[in-house]
C-alpha cells in the first residue's frame, strides 16, 4: 500500500517506520486497545502454567475472551499457536475466570462467559502467504491484523479475513485432538438457523435490506447464536433477533462508562417518523450500552429502514 501526503494539491511520499521489536507493537496497542478494538484489557503477560499470553482482554459484545499475540518475524505456524493458545484456555477456564473477576470486582462464574465466541489475535507488520493460507477455514477462531507504522504519525490496520467455505479437518504438529477439543466449543452458525423462525414476508424484507446495505461496501452479515450482526469493519451498526411475525432491530448507540461519560461517536438518531425506541443494558464491568430498537417485518418500508442504518454507517466511516 503506496500512503501520501497531499500538499498544495501535490502528492508527497509517506514513508514507512519499521517496528524494531515486537514490544514497541505490543506497547502501542495496549495503550489503545480500547480505542482500536473496542476491547477491554485485562493483563498484559499473563501467564498460565508453561505459556505467557502477551495481552489477555475481555470482549464486553461478545461476553468472550481475547487472547492477544504481538508477531514480527515470521517463523511460527499461526495455526499451531492459535489452536495451542485456545486448547491451553479451555483447559484453565478457572485462571481465565479468576483474573476477569479480578479486574472487574465482582465474582464470576465459569459458564457466565461464551467461551465459543473467544478468539486469538496475531498482529504482525506482515504475514506470509503460508500464515494466510493456514488460517483461511470457516469458523477459525484466530485472526490476522497487519500493522503499518507511518512517518506523519499515522498508524495503519488491516486484517486479512478468511474466504473459505471449508471447514478445517486437520492439523500437522498440534494433532487433530485439539482441533476436536476447539470445535466442541466454536459453533458455526448459519442464516437458516435464522431464517426458519420467522415468516416468508418477514424474510423477504430482511434479504431485500441486506441486498441494499451490502451494496454500501465494508459491511458483512454474520449469524450468531441470538442474533445476526451487522458489522462496519468489524464495528456493530446493527443486530437482527428474528422472531415468528418480526424482526427486532437493534441499533447500537455506544457505551456509557461508570464516570458517566460516552464512548466516542456515541450515536443521535434523526427518526422523523418516530419508529426507533431507546434502551440499555448492562454490561459485566458495569458499563451502560444503549441501543434503538426497531421492528423489521413484512409491512416495513425497507427504505426508511435502510435510510435509519446508514446514519451508522456514515458515522463509522467518517
Amino acid at each position: 500500500m503506496k500512503l501520501f501526503k497531499l500538499q498544495s494539491n501535490v502528492l508527497e511520499d509517506v514513508e514507512g517506520i519499521p517496528f524494531q521489536k515486537e514490544r514497541d507493537i505490543q506497547n502501542l496497542i495496549e495503550s489503545n486497545m480500547s480505542a482500536v478494538f473496542g476491547f477491554t484489557m485485562i493483563k498484559s503477560e499473563f501467564s498460565v502454567g508453561n505459556y505467557r499470553i502477551d495481552t489477555l482482554c475481555y470482549d464486553e459484545e461478545r461476553n468472550s475472551f481475547v487472547i492477544v499475540e504481538y508477531k514480527k518475524g515470521a517463523s511460527y505456524s499461526v495455526i499451531d499457536q492459535g489452536f495451542s493458545y485456545y486448547q491451553l484456555m479451555l483447559n484453565n477456564k478457572s485462571d481465565f475466570i479468576l483474573v476477569l473477576s479480578q479486574h472487574l470486582g465482582k465474582v464470576l462464574g465459569i459458564n457466565d462467559i461464551d467461551w465459543g465466541e473467544s478468539r486469538i489475535v496475531f498482529i504482525s507488520p506482515s504475514f506470509n502467504s503460508y500464515q494466510k493460507d493456514s488460517v483461511n477455514f470457516k469458523n477459525l477462531p484466530f485472526e490476522l491484523w497487519e500493522i503499518k507504522r507511518y512517518s506523519n504519525n499515522t498508524i495503519v490496520l488491516n486484517q486479512h479475513k478468511s474466504n473459505s467455505k471449508e471447514e478445517i479437518q486437520s492439523l500437522n504438529g498440534a494433532g487433530q485432538d485439539i482441533i476436536s477439543e476447539v470445535k466442541k466449543e466454536v459453533k458455526s452458525y448459519t442464516y437458516e438457523e435464522h431464517y426458519q423462525k420467522t415468516n416468508e414476508a418477514v424474510l423477504e424484507s430482511f434479504t431485500q435490506l441486506k441486498e441494499i446495505m451490502e451494496e454500501l461496501g465494508d459491511v458483512e452479515f454474520v449469524p450468531k447464536k441470538p442474533y445476526i450482526s451487522l458489522l462496519y469493519q468489524g464495528t456493530a451498526i446493527a443486530y437482527f433477533n428474528f422472531q415468528k411475525q418480526r424482526i427486532r432491530v437493534d441499533v447500537m448507540r455506544g457505551n456509557e462508562n461508570v464516570d458517566g461519560s460516552f464512548s466516542k461517536k456515541f450515536f443521535q438518531m434523526d427518526d422523523p417518523k418516530g419508529i426507533s425506541r431507546s434502551g440499555n443494558w448492562v454490561w459485566k464491568t458495569g458499563v451502560k450500552g444503549h441501543y434503538y430498537s426497531i421492528t423489521l417485518d413484512g409491512n416495513s418500508d425497507v427504505d426508511y429502514l435502510m435510510f435509519l442504518l446508514k446514519q451508522k454507517y456514515t458515522l463509522l466511516k467518517d
